[in-house]
């Protein structure tokens, strides 16, 4: 076992990550409903002066406590890509609602090592939200373990989306339908805040037919710890599908079937 991955280690990489998170979101609420305008990128998504000065403050912190590590920023790019250690860093994810004056936007940070996300933190701080996890280490909401829910048919579940129009726009309409036909409640709880309510309890099921690896970089080891699932739709766990869904250990079995039609 390689000294980035002994258990010790993630419990200090974890502490780190909160701190992080933590201080990278009151830094974005200093310009939370303050009029923010913003700027459109190549990909046609939204960045805003928080954006930038968020990521700018945690590549400060990563940089200074962690030189050699690797970093992956929605922002700033890459650097030391190819370092055995690399953080993945979304600074404000769900910039459309910041900019809207709606507080269901993150703050997302995760830690890859020798390329498995083996600690994660999301902050919400609008909402004041926070959810972390380590390999090994459990699942803490705002400080206490979590669990995912433990609902026994889809039938019954939650599930919630980013933007309904985007599944039709990425080829996963007849799948979606499929899902709202399959399933109790289906609501708009978007970006990485309905991710967090599958981790929390709160939702059974999160569809993202397009993502980045930014977007979900903490998930993976969020829904692992928390007893649930973070991967593509095909039921491989990561973040470089592009694709996204969050679920339970227990539903994933009749989700994967209802997206494959089966």
């Amino acid at each position: 076992m390689s000294a980035g991955s002994r258990p010790h280690d993630l419990a200090a990489y974890l502490e780190f990550a909160v701190e992080t998170v933590h201080a990278a979101g009151r830094l974005t609420l200093g310009h939370f409903q303050r009029g923010v305008e913003a700027e459109w990128k190549h990909d046609d998504t939204p960045v805003t002066v928080a954006d930038r000065a968020a990521e700018e403050l945690i590549r400060r912190r990563i940089e200074v406590r962690y030189p050699a590590h690797g970093l992956v920023g929605e922002e700033y790019g890459e650097d030391r890509g190819e370092a055995p250690l690399r953080w993945l860093i979304d600074p404000i994810d769900g910039t459309k609602s910041f900019v809207r004056g709606v507080p269901l936007y993150g703050v997302l940070l995760a830690l890859e090592i020798e390329g498995e996300v083996k600690v994660g933190a999301a902050c919400f701080p609008a909402v004041d939200d926070l959810v972390a996890a380590a390999d090994g280490l459990g699942c803490r909401w705002n400080g206490r373990a979590c669990r995912v829910r433990d609902t026994g048919a889809l039938r019954d579940a939650v599930v919630s989306f980013t933007d309904a129009a985007s599944f039709d726009a990425h080829g996963r309409g007849e799948a979606w339908r499929r899902m709202q036909r399959a399933s109790w409640y289906r609501v708009g709880w978007s970006d990485a805040y309905g991710h967090m309510l599958v981790a929390t309890g709160r939702a059974e099921v999160m569809l993202d037919p397009v993502l980045n690896p930014w977007d979900a970089g903490p998930f993976p080891v969020i829904l692992r710890e928390a007893g649930g699932y973070f991967g593509d739709w095909d039921g491989r766990e990561g973040v470089y599908a592009g694709e996204g869904l969050s679920t339970t250990q227990r539903l994933l079995p009749e989700v994967l079937a209802t997206l494959r039609g089966g």
